[in-house]
């Protein structure tokens, strides 16, 4: 498992920017999306979840940071929807 398969700039095995696929969990364009995270919207529970999914996954730092700026985007809009 590698950063590039939680990133919206990943698609059909390669890097959409074009950089290498890096062998730690980091990336300086890493771009999370939460459907890389919860296949099905419905699925999403709340932001703890995905922080704590990441950790697991060995996520960090600037990464888990970025993680939980879009967990907590999404957990405001499930709200709305709501």
């Amino acid at each position: 498992m590698n950063v590039c398969e939680f990133c919206l700039n990943y698609k059909h095995g390669a890097c959409g920017l074009g950089l290498n696929i890096p062998k730690t969990m980091s990336c300086r364009e890493f771009k999370p999306g939460i459907e890389k995270f919860c296949a099905d919207p419905k699925d999403f529970v709340s932001e703890n979840q995905i922080v704590q999914m990441s950790t697991f996954f060995g996520f960090q730092r600037t990464e888990l940071k970025k993680i939980k700026a879009m967990a907590a985007t999404e957990a405001k809009r499930s709200l709305t929807v709501v």
